[in-house]
């Protein structure tokens, strides 16, 4: 007879083919299984069973010890593992104390309490703000707001050296600032010397935290607003506009100035090559009548009277060819006679034979005829 057809034993229980008695369908029971576990332990650490006497045994065994210390032994190992990101730092401290600086990577240390470990963040930027008044050297007051930028660069320093490194940074920050700005002129803090002022600001502060071991180092810092305090803003919007209207003026009258003196220059240069040119003209001009008087005087050596007649006559016609009007004695008469050469060269111009006569106005003398005076009747009267 098949195993699940009707049918039974003496108690009207079914049985599966092996002999076992299948139960009765429902849910497992919790404390069958709980006892069942507790046997399966108690028989591994050597207790919550009976030997073959049937008699009770209490006592643990030397191997469910030993498993046991190994797997909590394990398994507290198991909490020193640790990661370090590329950005962070570990420190390792043994009872409190420090102990190593671990880098990036997967690492591991005595799980707590032992060790304990501490991750900074040694690439991160962080920032802090500070706005105050500050008194400049010329005694004035301005208000000035300036961004620190920041990050850890020794994280050992940075959890053990100062017990608040973001407040000794501010505190380096606004002392620093003072000085800068105590050796500084509002003008300069205010306009042109901002650069500067936030330049050296950073050294200070860097010296500063420095000398204090801080694991800090400054990014950078920049100086987001200078102005003057808001009561005199207006006043100092006017001498600015003031400063500016007096910038303008002088730029105008330099480029006036440049313009007048580049002309000046090239005018002075223009004079001094003109005395140049005419400096060698009359050297040299000098140079060919010595020359000349030079060749004239050996001549005269050979013939005195030649020479002298010669001279004579040219310099007669140099005279007379410059010259407008000539004066003539005539003979028999007390008055001179004035000959106005222009006209008389004017009109022998238009007819080179025909005779001018002038009358002396001064005498009742009979009119005297006059022809072009020539180099010939110039030698003539020489030799008279």
């Amino acid at each position: 007879m098949a195993w699940n057809e009707p049918g039974g034993n003496d108690n009207g229980k079914k049985d599966d083919p092996w002999g076992n008695r299948k139960k009765e369908q429902g849910p497992p029971d919790l404390e069958d299984i709980l006892q069942k576990i507790g046997e399966k332990f108690g028989g591994m650490f050597g207790g919550g069973g009976k030997d073959k006497k049937g008699s009770s045994n209490a006592g643990l065994s030397w191997t469910g010890l030993i498993v046991l210390a190994v797997i909590a032994l394990v398994v507290w190992c198991g909490f020193g593992i640790y990661i370090i990101q590329p950005a962070e730092q570990g420190v390792v401290t043994r009872l409190g104390r420090y102990q190593e600086t671990t880098l990036q990577g997967l690492n591991w240390h005595w799980p707590p309490p032992l060790e304990h470990v501490q991750k900074i963040n040694v690439e991160e930027v962080r920032a802090i703000t500070h706005k105050a008044l500050m008194l400049t050297q010329d005694e004035n007051i301005v208000v000035i707001e300036l961004v620190v930028q920041y990050r850890v660069k020794n994280a050992e320093n940075y959890l053990f050296k100062v017990s608040d490194p973001d407040g000794t940074l501010r505190q380096a920050t606004e002392s620093a600032l003072r000085e800068i700005v105590g050796g500084s002129k509002m003008d300069g803090v205010l306009t042109s010397e901002r650069t500067r002022v936030a330049q050296e600001t950073k050294i200070l502060i860097q010296t500063i935290i420095d000398r204090y071991e801080t694991g800090l180092i400054v990014s950078s810092v920049n100086m987001q607003n200078a102005q003057p305090p808001e009561p005199v803003q207006a006043a100092f919007a006017d001498v600015i506009k003031a400063r500016e209207d007096k910038e303008r003026s002088e730029n105008k009258a330099d480029a006036y100035a440049n313009e007048v003196v580049e002309k000046a220059k090239g005018t002075a240069s223009q004079l001094r090559e003109g005395a140049h040119a005419y400096k060698a003209q009359i050297i040299a001009r000098s140079e060919g009548q010595t020359k000349r008087f030079l060749s004239v005087l050996k001549e005269y050596e050979k013939a005195p009277e030649v020479t002298r007649q010669r001279l004579y006559l040219e310099t007669m016609e140099s005279v007379l060819s410059n010259t407008s009007k000539i004066l003539v004695d005539i003979q028999g008469g007390n008055n001179l006679m004035v000959l106005p050469l222009d006209r008389l060269l004017g009109n022998m111009g238009n007819d080179n034979n025909i005779p001018t006569s002038v009358t002396n106005p001064r005498t009742s003398q009979p009119k005297v005829r006059f022809t072009r005076p020539t180099g010939d009747n110039l030698r003539n009267r020489g030799e008279r």
